[in-house]
């Protein structure tokens, strides 16, 4: 008679203990996300390989949205990216809310060696919309250039209004970049949505060496007789 008591207060002594330890694990994970992100921040890899060790999700996404691989290349911590690049189960594709990939910040900001590690461990260099070699070539990165094109980064890709790498070089860049497309196969007679060639690019900020270029090429493309 006295068993169905006996059986719910067990049940309910049980409840206590998985509400304790999850109350306690809620507790320890909060502390370590918190320290987790303030690491990435101070480019504190110890810490950081030190919460991966103890499971912290190396995927988790920052207050703001953002994967801590992307936060610590757009911090420049280079020592917690390498530990998060090369950590089992790291996403090196995962984007924040503008679409962005680790290796198109660490193109955008000259990062070789970290680009060099990301394109390793297989980060997407092709995909659609904005890609790294958009983002390199914005700031005339020519190594990285070289990098992503010699990986098969395709040259002419369309951003979403059909901007290619060689209209940013030419509008952003220096003559060198400009020079490194062109020679490697880049067309500069595309147009993107507001009917803008690479030359357009160029010429809207007075760019004379990087217009004179393309101008150059393009003339070299066009049979002799019709110079």
């Amino acid at each position: 008679m006295n068993s169905k008591p006996k059986h719910s207060f067990m049940c309910y002594v049980r409840c206590c203990l998985y509400l304790a330890v999850f109350i306690r694990y809620s507790l320890a994970y909060a502390g370590s996300y918190e320290d987790f992100f303030l690491a990435i921040k101070h480019d504190d890899s110890n810490t950081v390989a030190a919460l991966l060790q103890r499971g912290f999700d190396v995927n988790a996404l920052s207050p703001t949205a953002e994967p801590g691989l992307i936060v610590a290349v757009r911090e420049s911590s280079l020592k917690v990216a390498k530990v998060l690049i090369d950590w089992p189960k790291i996403n090196v594709n995962a984007r924040n809310e503008h679409e962005e990939t680790a290796l198109m910040l660490a193109a955008l900001k000259g990062l070789t060696e970290t680009c060099r590690e990301l394109i390793a461990q297989d980060a997407d260099i092709n995909h659609p919309g904005w890609t790294a070699l958009h983002y390199a070539a914005t700031h005339g990165h020519l190594e990285i250039m070289n990098m992503l094109l010699q990986n098969n980064a395709y040259i002419d890709a369309a951003s979403p209004n059909n901007t290619t790498p060689l209209m940013m070089a030419a509008r952003y860049a220096t003559p060198s970049a400009v020079k490194l497309l062109l020679e490697a196969g880049a067309d500069p007679e595309l147009v993107n949505d507001q009917n803008m060639t690479a030359i357009d690019f160029a010429n809207s900020i007075s760019q004379a060496e990087s217009a004179a270029l393309i101008a150059a090429f393009v003339r070299g493309r066009q049979p002799k007789e019709s110079w």
